[in-house]
């Protein structure tokens, strides 16, 4: 999971680095990346909380269905704590930020049923 997490970060923070390559020097280049790749670092922290449950599974013999359950709850609460938070940061009012942590919850559960499904 955190190995998929920092390969993610690490693909999208060099495809966005790029997107806006220019003719700079060669140190310039290197620094730009270095700061493009840094800026992935909330899709890293974000997958934590799951590595730390799943480690948690592993060291003591949880049973998978539950853990299972306990991983998506988790996760979709994440997800609509954060849509809401970044929501209301951004001057959306309680209603408008609840409907927005709602819609990212819904769509991570819609991500997690797709995947299980290709699976």
């Amino acid at each position: 999971m955190l190995v998929t997490a920092v390969t993610a970060a690490l693909a999208h923070g060099y495809a966005h680095h790029m997107s806006t390559h220019r003719g700079h020097t060669a140190g310039h280049r290197w620094y730009a990346l270095v700061h493009r790749l840094i800026d992935e670092w909330p899709l890293v922290v974000a997958s934590l909380p799951t590595v730390v449950l799943l480690l948690a599974a592993g060291g003591w013999d949880w049973p998978e269905g539950p853990t299972t359950a306990a991983g998506l709850t988790l996760n979709a609460t994440l997800l609509f704590a954060w849509g809401m938070a970044a929501a209301l940061r951004m001057g959306y009012r309680r209603r408008g930020a609840v409907l927005i942590g709602v819609a990212d919850a819904a769509l991570g559960l819609v991500i997690a049923v797709a995947n299980a499904l290709i699976k």
